[in-house]
């Protein structure tokens, strides 16, 4: 499987010109033209911009000092908060964006046409499903503070969606709580999902001594659905489980939640008597889990 991935970079890498120091007879390389097309017409802020290609700072740096050097980029603080720096493209930038734009159309459009009609939608087929499997590759998943703006993100958008799903309406203050003290180390845990440095997850956990534990707060961005992220954040969750010391787990839910209910039967999660007072929730699950071990990781 690596040899395969390592042909297919090979491949990649050459076929859509990475390898020439003048992308697409232009005066730069590809990385210096794929931050040219991610600054975009209305500006990035740095910050973003390098969260978002997964670049060291310096070497970013280095491509925004020769961008800017042609003529092409200005950087310079927020107007709002001056820690902030915005990297915007000049009239010459924008015309050099604008024929990067179409020289891509004209590559793309060179790589299907030695293609059968046949093969193209083969190519195109293959490409979308590379393209969400090395998306889904891209996601992170670590413990944060239960404070962590992030985590304030996922939190807010889980309420405001069952809010929208549940038939009465939902108010997570009537609800057993699950609040920061609860998914805080040692009571418990909060786990977020990333990509490409935007929560798009979260998912946690109460523990109980002698007592199975608690998930609670599962949720995924409908952005990110089909990714596979709920499945791992749920085995992410149990692996924590078992190396707190606990061997089952428990959860309560909806019956408006289709998808969790799937997820949590296709896990191996068995449907159970109610066991607790949850009003919200019209299925309960458990699942004994084996003794597993895992290295203890840091609170963002």
């Amino acid at each position: 499987m690596i040899s395969q991935a390592r042909r297919f970079n090979r491949i990649v890498t050459q076929r859509v010109g990475a390898l020439d120091d003048h992308f697409l007879a232009r005066d730069r390389p590809l990385g210096e033209a794929r931050v040219l097309w991610e600054i975009g017409a209305e500006g990035r802020d740095v910050r973003s911009l390098r969260t978002q290609l997964g670049l060291d700072s310096g070497y970013l740096s280095r491509m925004l000092r020769s961008l800017e050097a042609a003529g092409l980029v200005t950087i310079a603080p927020n107007k709002s908060d001056r820690r902030v720096r915005i990297a915007k493209l000049t009239r010459s930038g924008l015309a050099e964006r604008a024929v990067l734009d179409r020289r891509s159309d004209k590559l793309a459009a060179s790589l299907l046409a030695p293609l059968s009609a046949g093969q193209r939608a083969r190519l195109v087929t293959a490409m979308a499903d590379v393209e969400r499997l090395l998306t889904a590759s891209m996601v992170a998943i670590a413990p944060i503070d239960p404070a962590h703006p992030h985590a304030h993100h996922c939190l807010q958008a889980y309420f405001a969606e069952l809010d929208r799903r549940f038939d009465a309406g939902f108010d997570p203050s009537l609800g057993i709580s699950a609040n920061e003290k609860e998914l805080r180390p040692p009571a418990g845990l909060m786990l977020v999902a990333s990509l490409q440095g935007e929560p798009i997850g979260c998912g946690a956990l109460k523990f109980h001594d002698d007592a199975p534990a608690e998930l609670k707060r599962m949720w995924v961005d409908e952005s990110a659905r089909g990714l596979g992220v709920g499945r791992r954040l749920l085995e992410e969750l149990e692996d924590h489980t078992a190396a707190h010391g606990a061997r089952a787990i428990r959860l309560e839910t909806n019956k408006s939640l289709i998808e969790a209910i799937s997820l949590y039967r296709s896990a191996g999660y068995v449907e159970v008597a109610r066991f607790n007072d949850e009003p919200y929730a019209h299925h309960w699950f458990e699942k004994h889990l084996p003794k597993r071990r895992r290295p203890a990781t840091r609170l963002q």
